[in-house]
């Protein structure tokens, strides 16, 4: 079971290293401005970070192609670009300076445009171990044998013990990294930013990194790929009773009577579920969570909706589009309906605009009508790429 991302604990901003040329991408545009999954490659991550509450969003862009970085990034916001430096580190010191003049900004993080899949998840992570330390990074093993090389021949064998493989974004307080980098000066150019703070005497925590992260460097992560969509549908209703307790779309609604069912009895929730394990052909609620089982009485139904978003990714699809549909004559939705895209994107980690809420009545007809029960019903897209030959 893979429980709902956690929000960040502390208010923080971000930069995002944006002013390479990419060179290894090839194409007629710098990488970051290229199209990655439909949308510019830089727009993933910046998305990704102003959803999990980063204010501002410093983006650091090459100084010749501001038309490029605004047209990429339309509407997205609070967010700023600044001129990129002749080296990262000089990208990285821009963006800082503008923060600092800003004032108020207590924890920053750091990340490379060219990682675009950002999980919320390491976002928290990262933000909550700057409680204890200076800076974080997220890593992943090392699980391949890894061996050292001469002149094109095996020289020796290296131990993996103890070794990671480093990924962004990194987090750290931001008066220490700003002065780290005002402090640098080494001859040679940092790689990232935990070496410069290291060089300062900063103690850099570890954290869990994701295989999402992976850097899109060469053309041929830019392949020309078909996207295979699949969809699925979801319908689900619960009677109205006195003593239960109202909850829909993962939020708690206040209002005189609940939903009765073996698990919190979210209508809406379960209707979503279904329609994702349909899009996936991965059977239905029912299937992998039964109301016989007493495990699930009184259950969170945020739960079964991050299990089932589970098993799209194990299946190689990434989320398209979710589309949920209340019916009901009370309470009224309307005042919740952000609260409740917001709490079923957190819960599937992915970005709100991907989430729709709606509701409508049934003009006083039928059980819905009469005020006896709540339906639901929902839309799941869910998309897969196959590589063009």
């Amino acid at each position: 079971m893979i429980d709902p991302a956690p929000v960040p604990p502390a208010p923080f901003a971000a930069v995002v290293v944006a002013a390479g040329k990419g060179l290894r991408a090839g194409g007629t545009v710098p990488k970051q401005f290229a199209p990655w999954r439909g949308l510019p490659l830089v727009r993933h991550s910046v998305e990704r970070l102003i959803a999990a509450g980063a204010a501002p969003v410093v983006v650091a862009i090459p100084a010749d192609c501001r038309a490029e970085a605004e047209t990429a990034l339309a509407g997205l916001g609070p967010l700023v670009l600044v001129p990129g430096g002749v080296t990262r580190q000089g990208s990285v010191c821009a963006a800082l300076d503008h923060l600092a003049a800003q004032g108020g900004i207590d924890r920053v993080l750091i990340h490379d445009a060219a990682r675009p899949d950002l999980p919320l998840a390491v976002i928290a992570a990262l933000v909550h171990a700057l409680d204890t330390v200076p800076g974080a990074i997220p890593v992943l093993p090392v699980v391949d044998s890894v061996v050292r090389g001469a002149e094109g021949l095996r020289v020796a064998a290296v131990a993996r013990d103890g070794l990671y493989r480093v990924q962004t974004p990194q987090a750290f307080r931001f008066a220490p990294i700003l002065a780290a980098h005002h402090a640098w000066a080494q001859a040679h150019e940092a790689t990232d930013d935990a070496s410069v703070a290291e060089a300062a005497g900063l103690a850099i925590a570890l954290v869990s990194g994701d295989e999402r992260l992976r850097k899109v460097t060469f053309a041929s992560d830019f392949k020309d790929e078909a996207m295979i969509c699949r969809t699925g549908t979801g319908f689900d209703v619960h009677r109205l009773a006195d003593g239960e307790e109202l909850w829909l779309c993962g939020v708690k609604i206040d209002h005189p009577q609940g939903l009765a069912g073996h698990s919190d009895a979210d209508v809406a929730i379960h209707a979503l579920v279904d329609a994702l394990l349909g899009a996936i052909a991965a059977g239905d609620i029912g299937d992998h969570f039964p109301p016989s089982d007493p495990q699930w009485k009184g259950a969170a139904s945020d739960r079964f909706l991050a299990h089932a978003m589970a098993l799209v990714r194990a299946s190689g699809h990434a989320l398209a589009n979710v589309d949920v549909t209340i019916i009901c004559e009370a309470p009224r939705i309307g005042p919740h309906k952000l609260t409740m895209r917001e709490r079923l994107a957190a819960i599937m980690d992915v970005p709100l605009d991907l989430v729709s809420v709606k509701a409508t009545t049934t003009e006083r007809l039928g059980l819905t009508g009469r005020g006896e029960g709540i339906a639901a019903q929902a839309v799941a897209t869910v998309m897969r790429a196959q590589e063009v030959a």
